[in-house]
C-alpha cells in the first residue's frame, strides 16, 4: 500500500505519535496528527536511549540529527544507597553493532521528531467519539467536526482515549510506584548512568550535556506526595555517592504515578495503538522510547508491505508482541530485584549483577 491515498490520523504528538507520523511519511503517506494539549515545549526533562533506540531512529532517517545532541553513555553503575559499587554494564559491548546509548534533554529529541514528521500537528485537539466501520473509522472532535479515516493510530500514551474509545482496553493498571524526574546544573561531575539502589527506593543520574545531569528517582507507592522536594530529601538524604550533591542543586522536581498497559490485542477494525497506549510499563528499563520508536518503523514497514489495512495491524502486532511482552517481563524482574532488601540483594549483586542485567536486554539486541 506505499504511496496509497490512505486517509490516517495519528492522535498524539509525543514521541510515538511524532515517530510515526515520521515513518509513516517515508513510506509514502501523509497522516494527519493531533495533539490535546497546547503547543509548547516539554517540561524540562532527560531521556536515556539505549542501543536499540538509536537503531530505530536509523530506520527512520533520524540518527544524524540527534547525533550531536546529548551525550553518549559508554557505561552503567550500579551503587549501594551508600555510593558504594555493586556492579557494571558495559554498554559499548553489549550494543555493539547496533547503536550507541545516549542520554539527552527529551526536547530536543521532540524537535528532532517533530521536524521528520513534517511539522504539521493540530494542537489542542480532542477525539471525543470513534465509529469503528468495515474499512473505515468515523472520528468526533472535540468541537463537534466530523472527519473519516480509514486508519486512527492511537499514541496517547498510557491513559489513552483511543484505546477507551475502540473498547480496546480499560484503563492502565497502577504499578506501586512513585517517579520522580527533573535536571539539574552545578551537579557532581559524571560521565556515566549512575544507579543508587536502596530500601525499595533507587535513584539514578545521567549526564545529558551542556553542564546539566538528567535524575530520575522512584519508590514504592500509589500516591504522590504533597511536597515532592521534601520526599525526596527525606528518602534519599541519606544516600552516598552523588545523591548529596543532587539533591543540593534540585529545583523544578516532576512526580507522578507509574502504570502498566497489557492488553488482549492492540487493534479493533482500522484502530491501532502504539507506543505507551499499547503497551506501557515502568521505567526501569528505559525502553518506553525504544519501543514506541520501533513499533513505528514496523507499523509502517507491515502498512507499505501488505495489501491490506487489517492484514498490515495483525503482521505488525505479531512481530512486535515477543519484544514488548520480553520488555515488560525484564522490567517486572528488575523492579523485583529492587525490592529484595539490599542484605540480601546487594552480595547478589556484587558478585553477578553485571551479567544479570545485560541480560535484560538480549533479546533486543536482535534486528526488529
Amino acid at each position: 500500500m506505499a504511496g496509497s491515498p490512505l486517509r490516517i490520523l495519528v492522535v498524539g504528538a509525543g514521541i510515538a505519535g511524532l515517530a510515526v507520523a515520521r515513518a509513516l511519511r517515508l513510506a509514502g503517506f501523509r497522516p494527519d496528527v493531533i495533539e490535546k494539549l497546547p503547543t509548547g515545549e516539554p517540561h524540562d526533562s532527560g531521556l536515556y536511549l539505549p542501543g536499540n533506540a538509536a537503531r530505530a531512529l536509523r530506520g527512520l532517517g533520524l540518527d544524524l540529527p540527534v547525533r550531536p545532541l546529548g551525550q553518549v553513555i559508554h557505561r552503567q553503575r550500579f551503587l549501594d544507597s551508600t555510593g558504594s559499587p555493586l556492579c557494571e554494564v558495559d554498554l559499548t559491548g553489549l550494543w555493539a553493532g547496533v547503536g550507541e546509548c545516549r542520554a539527552l534533554p527529551r526536547g530536543d529529541l521532540h524537535r528532532v521528531l517533530l521536524t521528520g514528521a513534517g511539522g504539521a500537528v493540530r494542537h489542542g485537539v480532542e477525539v471525543r467519539t470513534l465509529e469503528v466501520a468495515a474499512g473505515t473509522v468515523t472520528v468526533t472532535f472535540h468541537d463537534d467536526a466530523v472527519a473519516e479515516y480509514d486508519l486512527v493510530i492511537g499514541a496517547d500514551g498510557p491513559r489513552s482515549a483511543v484505546r477507551a474509545l475502540a473498547a480496546l482496553g480499560g484503563p492502565a493498571r497502577p504499578a506501586g510506584q512513585i517517579v520522580y524526574r527533573g535536571m539539574v546544573r552545578g551537579g557532581p561531575p559524571l560521565a556515566e548512568w549512575t544507579a543508587l539502589l536502596g530500601q525499595r527506593a533507587g535513584l539514578v543520574v545521567m549526564p545529558v550535556g551542556g553542564g546539566r545531569l538528567y535524575w530520575y528517582a522512584d519508590e514504592a507507592g500509589v500516591r504522590p506526595p504533597a511536597d515532592p522536594t521534601a520526599r525526596l530529601r527525606e528518602v534519599f538524604g541519606g544516600y552516598g555517592g552523588p545523591a548529596p550533591r543532587v539533591l543540593d542543586a534540585l529545583t523544578d522536581v516532576h512526580v507522578g504515578v507509574t502504570c502498566e498497559v497489557e492488553l488482549g490485542r492492540w487493534s479493533r477494525g482500522r484502530v491501532v495503538l502504539v507506543g505507551d497506549a499499547a503497551h506501557a510499563t515502568t521505567p526501569t528499563l528505559a525502553q518506553g522510547a525504544a519501543m514506541a520508536l520501533e513499533d513505528a518503523v514496523v507499523l509502517a514497514e507491515s502498512l507499505a508491505a501488505t495489501p491490506s489495512v487489517e492484514a498490515a495491524l495483525i503482521a505488525y502486532e505479531s512481530r512486535r508482541r515477543p519484544r514488548t511482552k520480553w520488555v515488560r517481563d525484564r522490567t517486572r524482574d528488575r523492579d523485583r530485584t529492587r525490592d529484595v532488601p539490599p542484605a540480601l540483594r546487594d552480595p547478589l549483586l556484587r558478585g553477578r549483577g553485571g551479567r544479570i542485567f545485560q541480560e535484560h536486554y538480549r533479546l533486543l539486541v536482535d534486528p526488529l
